[in-house]
C-alpha cells in the first residue's frame, strides 16, 4: 500500500517557505486541532504524532482516517473556503506547523508546482475512499479491516523482533498507537464484535494482535491477502519528514474543554 505524504511531495524550497510562514506548536493527546462544522482557517502540517479524523452522526462517531508525520489537515477548507468537514483529534502528543489558510495558499502560489502536492494527497485519499466503498458492495468486512490496518502499518509501523517461547525470533511490525478494536470497527464500517471475530479467524489468528496501546503485526502477508492486495511491498514507518524539531514550541490546544 502506497501512502502519499504531503511533506514528501513538496519541493525543498516550498518546505522551507512553509516552515518560515508557520508557527511550531504542540498539541496534547485528546485535544482538537479542528472541529466539524466550524470555520476556523488554520492548516496543520504534522511533524510527529498521530491524529484521528472523525465525524459525529447522531451521537455515533465514524473514523475517516488516522494521519501522522508528513500529513496535512485543513487543506480542503483552505482550497474551497468551506466549513470543517470533520473533527481532527490528537491521538498522541503531536508536533505540527500551523499557519492561516490564506498564508498556506500564498506559499503554494509562490512555488509553482507545489499545488500538486495537495492534489496528490487528495487523489490518494479519494482512492482509499473508493476502495472502502467497493469493499461494501458486495460486503467484504475482512478486506475493509485489512485495508485500515495496512494504512496504519504504512504510516506508523516500525520493524520489530519478537522471541517466541521456543526461542525462535520472529520479525514483525509494531504500530504504537492507542487504536482499539472499537476504533478499527468505526473506521472500517463494522462493530467491535465483527473486528474481534475477524482477528480470531483462522487466516488471521496469530498473525497480529490489537492491544490498547499498540498493534503487533507478525505477518503483513496475512493482511495483504485479506485486502486482496497483489503487491506485498510495504515499507513501514519512516523518518521525521519535517526535519529536526525547533528548540521551542508553543503549547497549542483548540476546543479541548
Amino acid at each position: 500500500m502506497e501512502i502519499t505524504r504531503f511533506w514528501d511531495a513538496l519541493g525543498p524550497r516550498a518546505r522551507e517557505a512553509l516552515l518560515r510562514a508557520g508557527v511550531p506548536v504542540v498539541i496534547r493527546p485528546g485535544a482538537f486541532l479542528m472541529r466539524e462544522h466550524t470555520r476556523a482557517s488554520q492548516v496543520f502540517v504534522l511533524r510527529s504524532g498521530a491524529v484521528k479524523v472523525w465525524v459525529d452522526r447522531d451521537g455515533e462517531s465514524a473514523i475517516l482516517d488516522v494521519l501522522g508525520p508528513g500529513d496535512v489537515v485543513g487543506e480542503l477548507e483552505a482550497v474551497d473556503g468551506g466549513t470543517r468537514h470533520a473533527n481532527v483529534e490528537a491521538l498522541t502528543r503531536v508536533e505540527a506547523v500551523v499557519l492561516p489558510a490564506a498564508r498556506f495558499r500564498g506559499v503554494l502560489d509562490a512555488h509553482p508546482g507545489s499545488v500538486w502536492a495537495v492534489a496528490a494527497v487528495l487523489a490518494e485519499r479519494l482512492r482509499d475512499s473508493n476502495e472502502l466503498r467497493v469493499a461494501h458492495f458486495p460486503d467484504d468486512p475482512e478486506r475493509r479491516l485489512a485495508g485500515r490496518l495496512l494504512r496504519l502499518v504504512a504510516r506508523f509501523g516500525s520493524p520489530a523482533k519478537e522471541e517466541r517461547p521456543d526461542g525462535v525470533t520472529e520479525e514483525g511490525v509494531h504500530v504504537r498507537l492507542p487504536v482499539s478494536q472499537h476504533d478499527l470497527g468505526r473506521w472500517a464500517g463494522m462493530g467491535r464484535r465483527k473486528v474481534a471475530q475477524i482477528l480470531a479467524s483462522e487466516p488471521v489468528r496469530g498473525g497480529l494482535t490489537v492491544a490498547r496501546s499498540a498493534i503487533v503485526v507478525r505477518s503483513v502477508d496475512v493482511l495483504h491477502r485479506l485486502a486482496r492486495d497483489d503487491d506485498p511491498a510495504l515499507e513501514p514507518g519512516g523518518r521525521n519528514p519535517a526535519g529536526p524539531a525547533p528548540d521551542r514550541y508553543l503549547t497549542y490546544a483548540l476546543d479541548d474543554e
